[in-house]
């Protein structure tokens, strides 16, 4: 149990260190705020970004693929170094992305589905 929590608290960390600094920078950070603010994509609660709009221009659906793949190897290496699954990582992140979206950008709910937050 005890080492559950310990587990569990370094995973947050992580997760934490990793989420800001995947929001906060990176030379993606204006053309991704753009592309949510036009509603062409949003957050998905599997931590990745989705099409909300599959008639985006192709040089959006290409930053999503790059994007998508940054993140996929960053929670790897989060789920590697505190010794836990993929998804568990990928489900703690996308609740914190999509709680940190902001008023007016699209993130799925829980059945998958589009929703203006």
């Amino acid at each position: 149990m005890i080492r559950a929590a310990r587990t569990r608290a370094a995973l947050v960390l992580a997760l934490s260190l990793g989420l800001a600094m995947m929001i906060a920078g990176g030379a993606h950070a204006d053309a991704l705020g753009d592309a949510r603010a036009a509603g062409w994509v949003g957050e998905r609660v599997d931590g990745y970004l989705g099409l909300v709009d599959r008639a985006a221009p192709g040089n959006v659906k290409a930053l999503v693929a790059d994007i998508n793949a940054k993140r996929r190897a960053k929670y790897q290496g989060i789920a590697d170094a505190n010794g836990t699954g993929l998804r568990a990582v990928e489900a703690i992140v996308g609740r914190k992305l999509i709680e940190r979206a902001r008023p007016g950008h699209y993130v799925t709910d829980a059945s998958g589905r589009w929703v203006r937050k």
